[in-house]
Formats: structure tokens, C-alpha cells, sequence
């Protein structure tokens, strides 16, 4: 571990910053920082300008060791900000308290810098990248004093690989630079493949919370009245501020993987995508690999890991939330998940949702604004049918059973490394990623979308993919239960650039010569009964029956769908609904029904979306996709 305190370099911690002015003391800090970087000229001087403008009593450069990391954790149990959970029912487990106006990720405080306006689009707040950078350059002026600044080198995807990239991040954020070895391959092994010129995306954080003149510090220190979140696509640069919350924070998560390898993929030619990737076996030891995009609230990380109730069928986990997707040699498409482990909601989070997901977390864990139990364990809403007796609500208070207020917070995480996962796949590991065979988009929709169809060619899957929508829920918004909100491809927090040339750039992938192109699917495990109003499809296990129609037509089977004018739906006897309780021939037939007089309000509502939203930077090929299908009915 190199701790480069400015002491020792016989600098004052006032100077830490304001000495990169002096020639003596600026020499002497330029010449230690590149050589604990590896003599990189363009990462030292990005370390330099930072610290110069931050002003931090030191600089620590993460090896990502497990030294390194228990070091980290034994300091924040030390100094009241973690817990450390009981060993014997929660090994090397640990919980965090947020304040409680650092909870979520900030969407009305996230930004996207760019030149041209029109290049944010409609779905991102914009601001001119010269005047962000001087509030974010007057925010970030002294932020750091009293505090280490932590270089934390990481990869997303495994280091070395085709469609991997690597990050550097500076915090004052000890959680931060912790929970970024769990969440990504962090430390030397990535400083090391950077080598003296290697390309790197920029990713700065700051808590905002200074230890001048005496201040203490405290917990969770935190901004909240100053929060940022700012992307500057044209440089790989991402600023965040205030906030020491999940993405506002881990910048490699939405910040790097999404926002801004977004659009480093329509410019290089791949795809930063919002998307579950898993492994499925038929019992003849036949392997597929899927992707999928779903909103918030509609079962992906239960997909991701799900348990298949068919005899012999196997489901194994890639990743439950990012894929990056770029064309092999071989013309097919390839995926990795370029994380390294799971930063998932846990609330809702049981045995009877998502048992691999439960199994992950037995050990290893860091948690957030989650209950603890009487006997040191954590608990949350959902987790178990009864509620344990003398717990800590996420407060830090004693939880009253009978009130209203929930022991956890309804965005309590957990971060754990995905090395953890039970069913966990094989070649996760493997540099060129996973060959994709299909790509499936889904919504919380209970009326009107069938439970699963197949798109007629790859630009009517784009067109499902941006006319993805689904219900609001009152976890998600709190406000306007019941109300469609659209989510193109999952992605509307997510899109790094104009969401309208996004779809282009799905659609000139699909134009990609010698490319052997993924079918597309719409799925929907939420369609209602319309005399009760209860869920038809149990979901869950049984999910895997619709992975399995879509493995048998991505085979080449052909007698197991009916062409209808929304795409190829499964015929009635197509489903494998062996073992399959409660669902009778009626009800099968009500989730598989397309219902012209729906479908035509649904794509008449799909188009004014499209059109009022991306006007002239809707692609024409859409236009003509939607065109298509008001004449189908």
C-alpha cells in the first residue's frame, strides 16, 4: 500500500494543494505521484490537478489487496462508520448508516456536458461543459482538506479483454474506494495493464464534507444540499460531488458502465447497455446465452439468478444489471458484464424471490441503511414472513413492529463481489465475453402486452425496445401508482447522449456487415386477470418456461409459434406447463392474447411517446416499423 503523505515530503498538510504552485514542492509531489502510478504522465497529471485543486492531507494509491481492504473496514468500524455484523452468522459482513438525505440516486442532479445541447437530447438535464466544470472546479476548492484522497485504478470487464475498459477514480471516500474492490476488479492488476500510456476514463468524487479549522467529521459525510452528478462524454470524464450514496458515488456503476460507455460505444461501435445477462442449459446439455432489459421493479435480478422449475434445465448468472455487447470475429455478438459484483436493492430480497441472490450475501457483504437484529444480523422487509423482536431500524433507533415506519429503507442496498453467486457462470471470466443468441426487453404491464413474442427482424425489436414502458410502483416513485411510464430499453436514467440518435446506433448495429443478429422478444410476467386483478403467471422459477420457448425458436424450431401482426407468439401448446399448478386453459389463453383494439391504442400511444419526445431524431426506420404495424390490424 503507498500512503504519500505530503509530510513526508516535507510539505505541510495546509500546502498539500496550493504547494503544486511551487516549483520545489511541485517537483517533489509530481515525481512521487508518478512513480507510484507507474510513470504515467497523463494519470499523474490528472492526480496532480485534482489534489492541486482539492487540497487533501494525503494521497493513497489502492492495491486492491485483501490487506488493504481489512485495513479499510477495521478503520471505519474504529471510527463509528461501519458495524461490524455478528461473525458467526455473517462472516466478514459489515453495515453502513446513510444520513438520511443521502439515500438515492440524485436523477435531478445528474448532468450531461456536452457542446451541442441537442447532443444530451430530451431525457438528460444539460449543462455547457465550461460552466459546469467552474461550479464543479469552485465546489471541489479545498473539499478534501483533513481527508486522504483515494486513487482507486479499476477495470470494468476483465483486464485485458476486447471490450473491457479501465477507470481510475479519486475519493475522499474510504467506503467508496471498499466497496469498489467488491464491485469492480480494482487495484494494482489494472494500474499495472494501464502501463505508461494506456487509456483511462476519468472518474472524480468528493463527499463535500472538508475537516478545516477543527470541523469533526461525522459517519456519512455528505453535501446533500450541493449534489452532482455531471458526465462529459467528448472527454471520458465524470465529476460527482455531495453525495456518498451508491451510483452517486461508485462511479464505475451508472456514471462510467452506462452514461458514459454509452457513448463511447455509438462512437467505437458496441453497445453500453441497462441489461441482465445469463447462461440456460436444456437438459442435452445444449447452452444459450440470453440478454435482457427490464425497468425497476420488474424481476431482473430474480432472472438473472433464477431457479429453473423444469426438470434438467439450467440457469447461470453473467451479471444481473450491465452489458457491454460488441460483434466478434465471428460475426456474432458478444457480452460481458464489466462488474464485479452486485449492488442490489435489498428489500423485497427473500429465499421464496431469489435464493441464489440470498446465498450470495451469507458473507462478504457490505450493507446500507438495512435493520440489524438483536444478535448482530440484518433484516429487511421482505426478507422473512415475521419481523424480529429488539431490532435497529436503518436510523440507528429501536424499530416499533407496530408502526408504519419500516425498519429498512426502501433503497437499502447490499454490495457484495458476484464471486459469491452460487450459479455463477463459468466463462464470466472469459475475455471475448458471451455469445448473445437472443435479447429480450420486458415491463410491468398488466393489460394489453402478452406474456412473451418474438419481433419479425431486428429493427422491430428496436422499436420494442423503445417502446419499452411499465407501471409505477409505490417502491419506485411513491406518486402516481399505476401510471405507464415509458423506459426505452430500460435506459431513460442511463443514456449517455440523445436518446433518438441512441436508437439509430441500435439500428446501424444491426446493419453491421457479417453480422449474425440475436432475435428479439417482449416479455411481460405482469399481466393481470381482468375480473380479479391478480397476477395470471406465477413469475419467479417459473420464468424459465418462457426461457425455454425462446431457447427452442433461437434452435431453429418453427411449429411453436402463430404469426400475428405484433410478432410470433407462442401457440397454445407450445408453453411447457408440466408440473405448472394453477393456471388453467383459459387463463394460458388470456396471457398469450393480442387484442387488436388494445394494440392499436397501444401503438397509436407508443407513437405520439416517440414522436412528441425525439421529434426529427427519431430514425426513420422506426417511423416506418410503427407505420407497419397500424396497418397490420
Amino acid at each position: 500500500m503507498l500512503w504519500l503523505t505530503l509530510t513526508s515530503l516535507n510539505i505541510t498538510p495546509s500546502l498539500v494543494g496550493r504547494a503544486l504552485g511551487s516549483v520545489r514542492s511541485a517537483s517533489a509531489v509530481s515525481g512521487a505521484i508518478q512513480s507510484a502510478l507507474g510513470h504515467h504522465k497523463a494519470l499523474a497529471e490528472y492526480v496532480e490537478h485534482y489534489a492541486g485543486l482539492c487540497n487533501p492531507d494525503a494521497l493513497h494509491v489502492c492495491d486492491g489487496s485483501e490487506g488493504e481492504y481489512t485495513t479499510f473496514m477495521e478503520t471505519m468500524v474504529e471510527d463509528g462508520s461501519m458495524f461490524k455484523l455478528n461473525e458467526a452468522k455473517r462472516p466478514n459482513s459489515y453495515l453502513a448508516r446513510s444520513d438520511p438525505r443521502d439515500v438515492a440516486r440524485s436523477e435531478e442532479s445528474t448532468f450531461i456536458s456536452c457542446v451541442n445541447e441537442e447532443d444530451a437530447g430530451p431525457t438528460n438535464n444539460w449543462r455547457d461543459p465550461v460552466e459546469m466544470k467552474a461550479t464543479m472546479a469552485n465546489l471541489y476548492k479545498d473539499c478534501m482538506v483533513g481527508r486522504t484522497m483515494f486513487v482507486v485504478p479499476f477495470s470494468m470487464g476483465p483486464i485485458g479483454g476486447p471490450i473491457s475498459h479501465i477507470g481510475v477514480q479519486l475519493t475522499d471516500s474510504m467506503h467508496v474506494a471498499a466497496s469498489m474492490r467488491l464491485m469492480t476488479r480494482m487495484g494494482k492488476a489494472p494500474l499495472e495493464a494501464l502501463g505508461t500510456d494506456g487509456e483511462f476514463v476519468k472518474c472524480m468524487h468528493s463527499v463535500g464534507y472538508p475537516l478545516a479549522d477543527g470541523k469533526a467529521d461525522v459517519a456519512w459525510p455528505c453535501d446533500p444540499d450541493n449534489k452532482y452528478i455531471t458526465h462529459y462524454p467528448e472527454e471520458n470524464l465524470a465529476e460527482s460531488y455531495g453525495s456518498g450514496y451508491g451510483g452517486n458515488s461508485l462511479l464505475g456503476k451508472k456514471a462510467f458502465a452506462l452514461r458514459l460507455a454509452s457513448a463511447m460505444g455509438k462512437r467505437e461501435g458496441w453497445l453500453a447497455e441497462h441489461m441482465l445477462i445469463l447462461g440456460v442449459t436444456n437438459p442435452e446439455g445444449k447452452k444459450k446465452y440470453v440478454a435482457a432489459a427490464f425497468p425497476s421493479a420488474c424481476g431482473k435480478t430474480n432472472f438473472a439468478m433464477l431457479e429453473p422449475t423444469m426438470p434438467g434445465w439450467k440457469v447461470e448468472c453473467v451479471g444481473d444489471d450491465i452489458a457491454w455487447m460488441k460483434f466478434g470475429p465471428d460475426g456474432k455478438l458478444y457480452a460481458i458484464n464489466p462488474e464485479n459484483g452486485f449492488f442490489g436493492v435489498a428489500p423485497g430480497t427473500s429465499m421464496g424471490t431469489n435464493p441464489n441472490a440470498m446465498r450470495s450475501l451469507d458473507r462478504d457483504c457490505i450493507y446500507t441503511n438495512v435493520a440489524m437484529t438483536a444478535d448482530g444480523d440484518v433484516w429487511w422487509e421482505g426478507m422473512t414472513e415475521e419481523t424480529p423482536e429488539g431490532m435497529t431500524n436503518w436510523l440507528g433507533e429501536p424499530h416499533n413492529p407496530a408502526s408504519n415506519t419500516p425498519a429498512a429503507h426502501p433503497n437499502s442496498r447490499f454490495t457484495v463481489p458476484i464471486a459469491n453467486c452460487p450459479v455463477l457462470d463459468p466463462n464470466f471470466e472469459a475475455l471475448e465475453g458471451v455469445p448473445i443468441d437472443a435479447i429480450m426487453f420486458g415491463g410491468r404491464r398488466p393489460t394489453t402486452i402478452p406474456l412473451v413474442h418474438e419481433a419479425f427482424s431486428w429493427n422491430h425489436g428496436v422499436l420494442m425496445g423503445a417502446s419499452v414502458a411499465s407501471e409505477k410502483t409505490a417502491a419506485a416513485t411513491g406518486d402516481d401508482i399505476g401510471e405507464i411510464r415509458h423506459d426505452p430499453f430500460a435506459m431513460l436514467p442511463f443514456c449517455g447522449y440523445n436518446m433518438g440518435d441512441y436508437f439509430q446506433h441500435w439500428i446501424d448495429m444491426g446493419k453491421t456487415e457479417g453480422a449474425k443478429l440475436p432475435s428479439m422478444y417482449l416479455v411481460n410476467w405482469f399481466r393481470q386477470d381482468p375480473e380479479t386483478g391478480k397476477f395470471i403467471w406465477p413469475g419467479f422459477g417459473e420464468n424459465s418456461r418462457v426461457l425455454k420457448w425462446i431457447f427452442e425458436r433461437t434452435d431453429g424450431v418453427t411449429d411453436n409459434a402463430a404469426k400475428t401482426p405484433i410478432g410470433y407468439v407462442p401457440t397454445p401448446d407450445a408453453l411447457d406447463t408440466d408440473g405448472l399448478a394453477g393456471i388453467t386453459n383459459d387463463e394460458l389463453t388470456e396471457l398469450l392474447r393480442v387484442d387488436p383494439d388494445a394494440w392499436q391504442r397501444e401503438i397509436n400511444q407508443s407513437d405520439e411517446y416517440l414522436t412528441s419526445t425525439f421529434g426529427p431524431k427519431l430514425p426513420a426506420e422506426l417511423k416506418n416499423e410503427i407505420e407497419s404495424l397500424k396497418k397490420s390490424f
